[in-house]
């Protein structure tokens, strides 16, 4: 029975270590082109593989950090973004990527900083009868205002030092959004960027017609849906005061919320989500927005005290 015993032991995989010890910034893109804006300014880089990710250490303005790949979708960002915390020493999670813009007072180039992040799909689906929508559970006074038969009930989640309760949003780190004020007044972003190299995954060379700006507060939202609609484009503004759309960031948030590790989201609108006057223009500005969400990213690393 004991040899049993040991043999079970041995079979069974260790628990994760950390294999880096040094206190690090993990910069966090989705998927490739966010990667490739920042995968240069890596200094001295060490590559790790763990899970079929790639990790690469290094300093980028003098600042050690990690880069990586979240994955794109809700539940990589939540399970990659656990995965670096659990495998690397980490001061701080800060994000760059692409989005689609929501407030209707930003354009495609422009970098946003929200200071908070809801999960906008986190809902009840009403049964519809002839009084109207019915949800299975009593509606928060709190939530925000329901779209047709999706009635948002939060996330409930706490950490060591608070107790689980619902969430409609959580914040990202109030010391880190004050020091992206700083950065954005003294940033300039590109309005276009030269040729693509020959492995690019999207074109690149267009321009735009006005100069893209840094955007620091406000709520974005997350969920896992590509969102290129119009009229659920305008309830997210209208209800959630949304600036920004994307398929990851509060995914992160929250996970950095329940490991009490500081985290900021830096995201550059690559289309509108709907907003558009003709077709979906993420394939067309996804490289420039890469580029731009990347250069405040590295300013703002700069920054950074350590």
């Amino acid at each position: 029975m004991i040899f049993a015993l040991l043999l079970g032991l041995c079979a069974t995989p260790a628990l994760a270590r950390p294999i880096d010890p040094t206190p690090r910034t993990v910069v966090m893109t989705a998927f490739f082109p966010e990667w490739q804006a920042l995968e240069h300014a890596v200094q001295k880089p060490r590559t790790y593989k763990i899970n079929g990710l790639t990790f690469l250490t290094g300093t980028m303005d003098g600042k050690p950090i990690v880069l990586m790949q979240s994955g794109v979708s809700m539940v990589n960002a939540a399970m990659n973004t656990q995965l670096v915390l659990d495998r690397f020493t980490v001061k701080r999670i800060v994000f760059s990527g692409i989005a689609g813009g929501v407030d209707p007072d930003l354009s495609i180039g422009d970098v946003v900083v929200a200071q908070d992040w809801a999960q906008y799909l986190e809902v009840s689906f009403a049964r519809k009868t002839p009084q109207g929508w019915k949800t299975p559970e009593p509606i928060d006074p709190q939530a925000p205002k329901n779209w047709e038969m999706m009635f948002p009930r939060g996330v409930r989640v706490g950490n060591a030092k608070e107790e689980a309760r619902r969430h409609y949003t959580i914040a990202v780190d109030p010391g880190l959004v004050t020091l992206a004020r700083k950065v954005a007044a003294t940033t300039r972003l590109q309005r276009c960027i030269g040729a693509a190299p020959a492995n690019a995954s999207a074109p690149r060379g267009s321009c735009l017609e006005h100069e893209p700006k840094i955007v620091v507060g406000g709520t974005g939202v997350s969920a896992t849906v590509f969102a290129d609609n119009a009229e659920f484009r305008q309830y997210l503004q209208a209800t959630y005061k949304a600036r920004v759309l994307d398929m990851e960031s509060a995914a992160v948030a929250q996970v950095a919320y329940a490991n009490q590790v500081p985290a900021i989201v830096f995201r550059s609108l690559s289309d509108l989500a709907g907003g558009d006057e003709s077709e979906n223009q993420m394939e067309t500005f996804m490289a420039l927005a890469s580029v731009n969400s990347a250069q405040v990213v590295r300013a703002f690393v700069k920054a950074l005290p350590n």
